[in-house]
């Protein structure tokens, strides 16, 4: 079986919006609307659950029976921070879906996530254990010590970009959990990172540019026009 969890546990300050960046409405749909139907739409993803930010809960619910998310099973209570919020996630997974049982951890503000994104995912957690998008580094790279001033470069061919969905067996993220709260590690930036401090070894899976995170104001403009591109494509076809 194939889980997609849905990270939607932030309040998204960076966009200095009075809702959460993952709520905002894009040409007439919430962003979180956008990446439901990707999963929604995809044929390997038998079930979505949702880590959702307190008091949201039944917007969330509302919004998937209006743009019938039939795959939408479980909403979880978001975390402090990303850490917890995931860990929530997949502890409440792991009591309805066995060890082997593959989990893809995806921010709810990517909403341009593609089908192949999600299709190499799985492969390639199915093939290694884990599976993190990745996409290359193509600018060149500044070390700095102090944020103002650089000491030196770093090669940028050794360097990778990382996105979500990231994806493992049910079993084995819930473990790497609980481990890291046995040293001790509470915050760590992401999964993959979470992975990499616990001694554990990282796969890349297929990313994407267009596979945006929307952070702030003028990602959402990038947002608008990559939706406009996909019209004009579906206008074409």
């Amino acid at each position: 079986m194939n889980i997609a969890l849905i990270i939607a546990g932030g309040s998204g300050t960076r966009m200095h919006q009075n809702i959460p960046k993952q709520f905002l409405t894009v040409d007439e749909r919430p962003v979180i609307v956008y990446t439901l139907e990707a999963f929604q739409q995809h044929v390997e993803i038998d079930v979505i659950a949702v880590v959702c930010i307190k008091g949201w809960e039944q917007v969330l619910l509302a919004y998937a029976n209006q743009f019938n998310i039939t795959k939408l099973k479980h909403v979880i209570p978001g975390g402090e921070n990303g850490q917890e919020s995931i860990r929530n996630g997949v502890y409440e997974l792991e009591k309805y879906y066995g060890r082997e049982d593959i989990v893809l951890i995806h921010d709810a503000i990517r909403p341009m996530v593609s089908a192949e994104i999600i299709s190499d995912c799985i492969v390639k957690t199915k093939k290694h254990g884990c599976a993190i998008a990745t996409i290359p580094c193509a600018e060149a790279m500044l070390q700095t010590e102090n944020g103002e001033v650089s000491v030196g470069t770093y090669p940028r061919d050794n360097l990778k970009r990382t996105q979500t969905p990231q994806g493992f067996p049910v079993g084995k993220i819930c473990d790497l959990h609980r481990k890291a709260l046995e040293n001790g590690i509470t915050n760590s930036v992401a999964s993959c990172t979470l992975m990499i401090e616990m001694g554990e070894q990282v796969y890349f899976s297929a990313g994407s540019e267009k596979n945006i995170k929307l952070t702030t104001i003028e990602d959402i403009d990038i947002f608008k026009a990559f939706l406009r591109q996909k019209r004009s494509d579906w206008l074409k076809d």
